[in-house]
């Protein structure tokens, strides 16, 4: 009874707000704070603000509401603890048999695209193995490729 009170008292003194903006001729403003003044009433007569009340002083809703939060926080952890850990017992098991099945790759004393044309050679000798591949024709550029497969053992 006390809810449905202030909130008849809420609206009015919003519909009184609105009445003196629009005597100020600030129509816009003073149908928007109309339109939000109406809105506790509208509450009252629907019956939303007597369920609201209903529910905030009784013990079982907020114990509910608790129950509810517990078991949001279970669920957020156990799916912490599931990406963290890797997810079931199986799939651990699965993983840690897997890593001990792959082969290990020898550790390469240099990369695998080589060492390439260093920086300290002059302009005019890196320009010469450019020259010399046109000058040799399509053929070279096969076995290039080819080198280059057999390099990586394909």
């Amino acid at each position: 009874m006390l809810a449905e009170t202030i909130c008849s008292a809420a609206s009015a003194a919003g519909l009184g707000i609105a009445a003196v903006t629009a005597y100020r001729k600030r129509f816009l403003a003073a149908t928007r704070i109309a339109a939000y003044s109406l809105v506790p009433i509208g509450l009252v007569l629907t019956g939303v603000v007597q369920w609201v009340t209903d529910i905030a002083f009784k013990p079982s809703v907020w114990l509910g509401f608790g129950l509810l939060g517990v078991a949001w926080l279970l669920f957020i952890t156990t799916r912490a603890v599931e990406r963290r850990g890797g997810g079931t017992r199986k799939e651990r098991r699965a993983a840690a048999r897997a890593a001990q099945n792959e082969a290990v790759a020898p550790a390469a004393s240099a990369p695998s695209l080589g060492a390439g044309i260093p920086a300290a050679q002059p302009q005019q000798q890196r320009e010469k193995p450019k020259k010399q591949a046109a000058a040799s024709g399509s053929g070279d550029d096969f076995s290039d490729i080819e080198a280059i497969l057999k390099k990586h053992g394909i």
